[in-house]
Formats: C-alpha cells, structure tokens, sequence
C-alpha cells in the first residue's frame, strides 16, 4: 500500500501539471487563434503571488512592464490576469469597451465580501442593488450626518495629540467609524466595537491566497466573516440599511454592507492618507487649502451661521473618487492583436501611468494641476 501511494503520488502530481499545460494551451488557441500577451504565469494555481509579496509590488509590476512592455500576463492570488499600464488600454478597459469587462477582485477577496455584493454583479440585481445602496449615501441622507462626521473628525484628531501615529490605520479607523454611521445611523454605536473586531481579523485574509484549511489566514478570515455575518443578522441591522428589505435574502444584504464597509475603508483612507503626506511635504498647496477652508469658517461667521460643516460646505471641498478598477472579462476580447480570455481578471497599472516621464514631465512631483495640461490628453484626440 504504502510502495503504491508513493507512486501515484508523483504520476498524479505531472499528469495535474500537464492538463494545466494542455488546458493554458487551449485559452492560447481560443480567440480567432490570438496570442495570450506576453508574460509568464508561474506555478500551477500559486502563479506568482509569492514572487510579487516577496518585494515591493511596485517593483514587481515595473520589471515587468520593462520586458514585456505596456500589456502582459501573470498568475497572482489564484486568478490569471492581463496587466496594463498605458492610458489607451486604460480607456479601453474601463471607457470604451466597458460593457465587455466587470467589477470584480481576486477569488479570495470576493468570497470574503460576499459573491451577492453588488461589485460582482450586471442588470437587473446590480441596478437595484445599487439604487439601495446610493439610498444611503444620497445627499439628502448624509446631510443630516455632517455634524456626527465632523464630531468623528475631531475626536480622531484630538486623539492623535502628542504621539506619533500610523497615518493610514489611524485613517482606516476613522473611515469605518464613518462607514457604520452612514450605514447604520446612530444606532451603529450599539455594535461598533463587535463588527470592529470582526471586520479587522476579515480584511487581513483579503489578499492571501484562497486555501480554506484550519490555521491559514483565509481560514480565519472566513470565520470572522461568518460571525459578521451573523452580528449583522441577530441585531436587526440588515434592515435598518435597506428598510423592509426590498425583496433582498439577508445574504445578499450582508454581502453589500460588507462591501460598502471595504469600499469606505480600504480605498477612502488610502486617499486620505496621500493627501496628508503630500500636503505635508508641499507648504504652498497647504496653504492655499489653508485659505480655502478659512474662507468658508468666515462666510459662516459673517452670516451668523454655526461653525459645524453644512452639507453645502461639503459640497465645496468634495472631489470626485474613481472607483476600484479591477475588471473581469466577460467575454474574449481583442487588444492590440492579444486575446484577453473571458473570465480572466484586468487590472489597469494606475500608479505605472502617473509615474511615468513619457506622459507626465516630472512624475515624481506633486502637482495638483498636473491633469489640467498633459500629454494624456492625446488619448482623447
């Protein structure tokens, strides 16, 4: 028995790395017979993810972007995906031929928010889904939390006085305090610390690789996502976010508030984060952010107004967020002359195009105007 396991052991191993070879094969003769884009995939299933957390992502993806130029393929997080970092193949993806790509993250990060989220969907769900979710966040809604949000504001900057912090965690509990009041109201208090706790050990498992066995980080991960879950349910805060339900099962909402949680999170406080450091090491662009907040302090003085933020100010000072940008094919698609296979994830290299001199003079200058005249522009033409 033992002599046979031994055996079969390596045969199963080269006859599982052979139909991954035949099966790479055929996507490679799908498509009006089109090339894949060049690159490499790595190991079976692993890819290359151990090589891209092994270093600097950045520097991962800049070495390849160097030998294989401004479209290549890769193996990371158990997904192949094609990378681009040119600004025509961002249009492309996410502009002109974005009916034929989807929102969507690596398999471990989705099945930890939730298949139901609406990041995941097309038609008729996405488009109710959505108008629920927005529901929250209208102008109309947050409105009537501006003061709490400024309070929020205040009190993480009253804490942070006379000790040195970690700006983007300290930004990330800000943005989920945030998060759960407009989700949930007033109420959110009640359970903060509990989601808290959940949701932390939750987005540690985001980027690991989707291995469900006791002891990994995916394991434990998905347990924690399964007490949210839970929490969400027995305390009644799935319909305190969509009302009466609107015909929704309690997953499908538990799947969107744990994505709206992430998106708040993750994405707004990395904004935050940029912008402090860079107002920071850029006294002139601080002051004249300085003058502009001042300017509304004064306007509200001279009419008499109180000094917490109207919805109104708000408006004044809100830029516009580009929303996550990992894509999914949902169909085969041509790009210059490569096939990108349906079902194979897309991600546009943003931080490869703002750092690169062939479209921006001084890439590594902040500049707040740098979008007003630049050679991206050409894409448009």
């Amino acid at each position: 028995m033992d002599f046979t396991f031994l055996f079969l052991l390596p045969f199963a191993s080269i006859c599982f790395i052979l139909c991954f070879y035949l099966f790479l094969k055929f996507i490679s003769s799908n498509g009006r017979n089109l090339p894949l884009p060049p690159g490499t995939l790595g190991w079976p299933y692993i890819g290359e993810t151990f090589e891209l957390y092994s270093q600097n992502p950045n520097v991962f993806f800049a070495s390849k972007v160097k030998r294989y130029g401004s479209i290549f393929k890769t193996h990371i997080l158990g997904c192949p995906c094609v990378m681009i970092s040119s600004p025509e193949a961002a249009k492309f993806v996410l502009v002109t031929r974005a009916h034929l790509f989807k929102p969507t993250f690596p398999a471990s990060k989705e099945r930890m928010i939730g298949k139901q989220a609406i990041f995941f969907h097309q038609g008729d769900y996405h488009t109710k889904v959505r108008k629920l979710v927005l529901r929250a966040f209208l102008p109309e809604a947050i409105k009537n939390i501006i003061p709490d949000i400024e309070c929020i504001a205040k009190d993480s900057l009253q804490s942070w006085q006379g000790r040195l912090i970690n700006t983007y965690q300290e930004m990330k509990i800000y943005t989920f305090n945030v998060a759960l009041l407009s989700i949930f109201g007033k109420d959110e208090v009640l359970y903060r610390e509990d989601l808290k706790r959940c949701y932390y050990i939750l987005e540690k498992g985001y980027n690991s690789m989707p291995i469900n066995l006791p002891g990994t980080l995916f394991h434990k991960s998905m347990k924690a996502r399964k007490e949210l879950a839970q929490i969400l349910d027995h305390n009644d805060l799935l319909g305190s976010f969509m009302g009466a339900k609107e015909g929704l099962t309690d997953e499908q909402i538990a799947d969107n508030i744990i994505g709206v949680i992430f998106a708040a999170r993750d994405t707004t406080a990395s904004a935050l984060t940029w912008i402090v450091k860079y107002l920071g090491e850029n006294p002139g662009v601080l002051q004249a952010v300085t003058e502009e907040q001042e300017a509304i302090i004064k306007s509200k003085e001279k009419s008499g107004e109180e000094e917490v933020l109207s919805w109104a100010d708000t408006k004044k000072i809100v830029a516009s967020i580009l929303s996550f940008t990992f894509r999914e094919a949902v169909e085969d698609v041509e790009y210059e002359g490569y096939l990108i296979p349906k079902g194979w994830k897309v991600l546009p290299l943003f931080r490869n195009i703002h750092h690169s001199p062939e479209i921006f003079p001084d890439p590594e200058k902040f500049d707040p105007s740098r979008f007003e005249v630049t050679k991206i522009n050409k894409i448009n033409k």
